[in-house]
């Protein structure tokens, strides 16, 4: 009798997004299902926008919309696009109460009053890189709010620290689009498989090199930088390290995360609070960075211990493995201590 072997005609596809978070449910009891649902939320808004980055060039939605968001940034048509779908996916999916965006300049009441949760998001970092199809990508972060439940969401929802995250994350649109998120239990990574519109678990625990060798950064602000940034990278180049810069936050954070580096966005003379958005794009880096045993700092301390003042503070940024990243922390910190001599 011949014994039929399943997985030789028919392997598994492996575990689904959905399935995963349904089983990592009992690690919130005091969420019944809202966190999940709004995971789930976020996702499907990710699948809309991996379609209409993979249909961009087709259907006229490359290029500038002629507007300037709230950073005064040219805003990319896709970048309203993106905006619009991740707000239209939180509203319908009714856990969220508000959301802040790096494309809108107040709160989004979502008029979900009863909604637990509040999300910081930057709907398409790195949409300069639209128009030559560079990797970009989505970050988002949740925070349960602090306002009463039933009553409207007020700023201090989204000035409670990095600490106070409960969920955090990105999705990457790029040879493949993955999403990659945290809940305080360890990375995970998931792939989208596009025949099947699933997101697949592909990476079950991602942890970031302790010691990498990349350093990302733009050097064409090198004479810009601080002199202790400088000697850091010129520590790198005789070390014999690989200089990769997308310029895509994203993208250069995912290459570093899977291979081990560090990204560097200093305060620059014409920017000395820095450039990148603190609660919607170093928040949620740094909370998944330090999940997965890496580090970020801002410079002189941890960026999930910065505290927020406004809804689009800026930070400086330094993030990636963690020898590296407190190598450059000991390099500014000797840097400032000599100042003040």
């Amino acid at each position: 009798m011949t014994v039929l072997n399943e997985n030789a005609i028919a392997s598994p596809v492996g575990i689904t997004l959905d399935r995963y978070i349904k089983r990592k449910q009992s690690e919130f009891p005091f969420a019944s299902g809202e966190l999940s649902q709004l995971l789930r939320d976020i996702a499907l808004a990710g699948k809309i926008i991996n379609r209409e980055v993979n249909r961009a060039g087709l259907i006229d939605i490359t290029g500038a919309f002629g507007n300037q968001n709230v950073q005064g940034e040219q805003q990319q048509k896709l970048d309203v696009v993106a905006n619009i779908r991740f707000i239209r996916a939180l509203k319908n999916g009714g856990e969220a109460c508000a959301i802040i965006s790096e494309e809108t300049d107040e709160i989004i009441l979502t008029g979900n009053e009863h909604g637990k949760y509040i999300v910081a998001i930057d709907p398409l970092d790195g949409s300069s890189n639209i128009d030559v199809n560079v990797s970009i990508g989505t970050i988002f972060s949740i925070y349960r709010r602090v306002s009463p439940i039933g009553e409207a969401p007020v700023m201090e929802d989204f000035l409670q620290g990095g600490r106070k995250q409960v969920a955090a994350g990105y999705i990457l649109y790029g040879s493949s689009t993955m999403m990659v998120y945290t809940t305080g239990h360890g990375v995970v990574g998931f792939t989208y498989e596009n025949s099947l519109g699933e997101f697949f678990l592909s990476h079950p625990d991602l942890k970031i090199p302790k010691q990498g060798s990349i350093f990302s950064c733009n050097e064409g602000y090198w004479y810009q930088y601080a002199e202790c940034v400088r000697l850091y990278l010129d520590q790198c180049k005789r070390q014999g390290y690989s200089g990769r810069y997308i310029g895509s936050l994203v993208a250069d954070f995912h290459r570093n995360l899977l291979k081990g580096g560090i990204y560097l966005y200093p305060a620059l003379p014409t920017q000395p609070e820095g450039k990148l958005r603190l609660l919607y794009e170093c928040y949620p880096l740094a909370f998944l960075v330090e999940q997965a045993g890496g580090r970020a700092i801002n410079g002189s301390q941890a960026i999930l211990d910065v505290i927020p003042t406004s809804l689009h503070q800026r930070s400086p940024l330094f993030i990636g493995s963690d020898v590296m990243v407190k190598e450059m922390e000991r390099q500014y910190l000797m840097e400032n201590q000599f100042r003040h001599q």
